[in-house]
């Protein structure tokens, strides 16, 4: 009985503090790994983030309210935390674009949109 209280405890904590990384409290690395660009009327189509001009890997920093990538830093202009994920968002090079990130497991997902096209974009973030 005791062997069994101690695993779920332990089990328990690893989890709570597995949350924690991707509450918003750290600093995180993502990688982008997959991305689909889309047309209005047109089926989308299945392509590398890095085909689109889009980082292999971005930082995103809380304390400084930015997405930090190679070629440039982009301000957080809304971010809104719930117990299953967290929200950013904000604007750039004439896109408007949404992070969520699970607090669970710290999966990405992202949409970038203008009045054009949109694209969506799928990866993981890990604690820096």
């Amino acid at each position: 009985m005791k062997k069994e209280l101690l695993f779920a405890v332990l089990c328990l904590t690893w989890t709570l503090a597995g949350a924690a990384d991707f509450d918003g409290s750290k600093s995180l690395i993502c990688a982008t790994m997959e991305a689909h660009d889309c047309d209005a009327g047109e089926t989308c189509t299945r392509v590398l983030p890095d085909n689109l001009g889009l980082p292999q890997f971005i930082r995103i920093d809380f304390a400084k309210q930015a997405i930090v990538g190679p070629k440039r830093t982009t301000p957080i202009k809304s971010m809104e935390r719930s117990p299953d994920q967290v929200l950013l968002q904000g604007t750039e090079l004439g896109f408007a674009w949404t992070l969520a990130i699970e607090s669970a497991t710290g999966r990405l997902n992202a949409s970038f949109v203008n009045a054009e096209n949109a694209v969506a974009v799928f990866g993981a973030c890990t604690p820096q």
